[in-house]
């Protein structure tokens, strides 16, 4: 078991009511999911939003060197780069949620 120092207004922040009656484990647990969920969806929102634009998946896009051949504009590289950071982010939070429950 490890012990963690709280600030004496975050240790208040936890006790509000609207928290609930459980652990500070629980309660810690409980705003880990939140951030993670939160995190995901925006990740999530990413991939579909480039998935659109350009037609296919991300394995597809590396696949078919699209950065490639569009000249390796600006645009499709930092979409590229962003795809693949987020696809590798929808992977990780997804591992890491399995681990919260």
């Amino acid at each position: 078991m490890h012990t963690v120092e709280l600030q004496e207004e975050t240790y208040q922040l936890l006790q509000e009511p609207f928290m609930g009656e459980q652990t500070f484990d629980t309660t810690v647990r409980m705003l880990l999911e939140a951030e993670y969920l939160r995190r995901l969806k925006r990740y999530h929102y990413l991939d579909q939003i480039l998935r659109e634009k350009y037609g296919m998946d991300f394995e597809e896009f590396h696949k078919q060197k699209v950065t490639q051949k569009q000249g390796y504009t600006w645009e499709v590289e930092k979409d590229a780069m962003d795809w693949e950071t987020a696809i590798g982010h929808i992977q990780t939070l997804e591992r890491k949620l399995k681990q919260l429950h």
